[in-house]
């Protein structure tokens, strides 16, 4: 400790040191709320999909349901996707120029407004509907970007070094609800459709033109993800912009005191002298040899991980919907309503991820700070392996009637590892890796190249799969295990953060030998940091 007080500032050693306090829970659920909206909107359009195809597309020549061409469907599940990874590139470097509390209410306002306008998509035709709703969905996708490295950024600047892992993890892992509610809403509303005005069901064997009233229930659906943003703009405005932004960026350490005596419960000295010599040492850029001699690898290590692992995840939630009938939580389109359809695969999305991507989070938050970063990262890769592995290579056995609860396990203990593992550590570590005066823009490079994954996902191992053929899907899972073993390997370009302060981490502190010896050689570097 005594090494952090030499070499550190006071107000950056207050905010290391800080009891857990009630303002450290109120960043967590106001940047966790946009995450819960995040979560929402990106994932509802995987129980409305099928609706907009049986729609827009239905034949009423042949009474078979109706279905998005594969270019659309792409689009539609894809195109937010495309807007996530520009937006994170944008509000990322807006971030470390114009502070992170500036630009962050952007992305919330943003939000609100493109889920509102998804729902208003109009149109002549199926064809300009479909084209309306995925220019919204982008837009509303560049909002959602901005959220990922402005929430991580600022709740790992907030956080005492002994919870600021379980705080990041936290926030992300409302995503987890996010995807809960997303299931649970469209299960609700589309079961209330499904009900005639005296509380009859529709009959399963009617056909789709006479439920008119599925057109409102798609629109319902994306527009009430504009709710939970709405409640949270007030609360992120009265957030304050973080200590060490105004301390080390703008250079106020008197602000940066008053900022957070402010909400923490915490005496912070002034140390102007010292500020400017702090500063001074810390002034490289993004595009450096200095940089990219100190972080170089670190940056590397998250980047190629996030991307890997988002291949994997997006390909698995991106497809589910067709993954349930398989499982046997869903019934052949063809004998089923538009509306019973989409109540059955937002029931099946339900039940997934209440058993199996929700639990995964909140292990993490438990655990992080135990077990560290980069032992669940290694272990969530290597499970995820195994599992997709096993249902590649036994896909003909266990889409079996007998065997689809054992399919179902598999599939959920797939999305478990992935949340207790490199989905929430992916989005701890950028956050904690790089100096302040790029930690924005670095996680948001970092999540950037997830989202190009999830493209690929979207765009070709979904398109690949499309038409559900057996022998692809077995290709594609055994693929996607390949693509996890590679994360494992890449994980050991990062250095485990637990325990040390930002400063100490990113070496701002004046520690560079120590932190060029932890990038070069990470595994040693966890045994210095207390792991056994």
């Amino acid at each position: 400790m005594a090494g952090d007080i030499d070499n550190n500032l006071v107000v950056l050693n207050a905010l290391d040191t800080a009891r857990t306090q009630w303002y450290h829970v109120t960043a967590v659920i106001i940047a966790g709320m946009g995450f819960f909206t995040d979560a929402y909107d990106l994932f509802c359009i995987t129980t409305v999909s099928k609706l907009l195809g049986r729609l827009y597309y239905y034949d009423p020549t042949t009474h078979a349901p109706g279905k998005l061409p594969h270019l659309a469907n792409n689009c539609v599940s894809g195109v937010a996707l495309v807007g996530t990874l520009s937006g994170q590139l944008v509000f990322g470097w807006l971030g470390d120029k114009l502070g992170r509390k500036k630009v962050y209410g952007l992305t919330l306002i943003l939000m609100v407004i493109c889920a509102l306008s998804s729902g208003l998509s109009f149109g002549y035709d199926g064809k300009v509907v479909i084209g309306t709703l995925c220019f919204f969905r982008f837009w509303l996708g560049f909002g959602i970007g901005g959220d990922y490295p402005l929430s991580a950024t600022i709740m790992s600047e907030y956080a005492n070094k002994a919870t600021r892992g379980a705080f990041i993890a936290a926030v992300f892992a409302m995503q987890g609800v996010g995807i809960i509610f997303a299931g649970l809403v469209s299960m609700i509303i589309s079961k209330l459709f499904l009900m005639k005005y005296g509380g009859t069901p529709f009959d399963v064997d009617e056909i789709l033109s006479t439920e008119p009233e599925a057109d409102y229930v798609w629109r319902i659906v994306l527009m009430l993800g504009a709710l939970p943003a709405l409640l949270t703009y007030y609360w992120r405005m009265k957030m304050p912009e973080t200590g060490r932004y105004t301390a080390i960026i703008e250079g106020n350490a008197k602000q940066a005191a008053i900022n957070m005596g402010k909400v923490l419960d915490i005496e912070i000295q002034e140390e102007g002298d010292k500020l400017a010599q702090f500063k001074a040492a810390n002034e490289y850029p993004l595009l450096s040899n200095e940089f990219f001699q100190r972080h170089g690898l670190h940056l590397i290590g998250t980047m190629s991980t996030w991307f890997l692992l988002d291949i994997a995840f997006y390909s698995q939630n991106l497809t589910q919907k067709d993954i349930f009938p398989a499982m046997g939580l869903t019934r052949k389109a063809s004998t089923i309503s538009a509306l019973r359809e989409m109540f059955e695969t937002s029931r099946a999305m339900f039940v997934i991820a209440l058993f199996g991507t929700f639990p995964g989070y909140w292990f993490t938050v438990f655990f992080i700070e135990k077990i560290g970063r980069f032992r669940i990262q290694l272990m969530g890769f290597f499970m995820m392996s195994v599992f997709m592995a096993i249902i590649g290579i036994k896909y003909d056995y266990l889409r079996t009637e007998d065997h689809k609860w054992t399919f179902a396990t598999l599939y959920g203990l797939t999305f478990f590892f992935a949340n207790f593992g490199p989905n929430s550590t992916t989005f701890v570590l950028p956050a904690e890796l790089f100096p302040t005066r790029v930690r924005s823009t670095c996680h948001a490079l970092s999540a950037a190249s997830g989202k190009a994954g999830a493209m690929i996902s979207a765009f070709g191992i979904q398109q690949y799969t499309q038409d559900g053929n057996v022998k692809k899907i077995k290709k594609a899972m055994i693929l996607l295990a390949v693509t996890n073993m590679v994360g494992f390997c890449c994980t050991f370009l990062v250095t485990e953060t637990k325990g040390r302060s930002l400063e100490e981490i990113s070496g701002e502190d004046g520690r560079q030998n120590e932190t060029q010896m932890k990038t070069s050689k990470p595994v040693s570097g966890h045994h210095d940091d207390g792991w056994e």
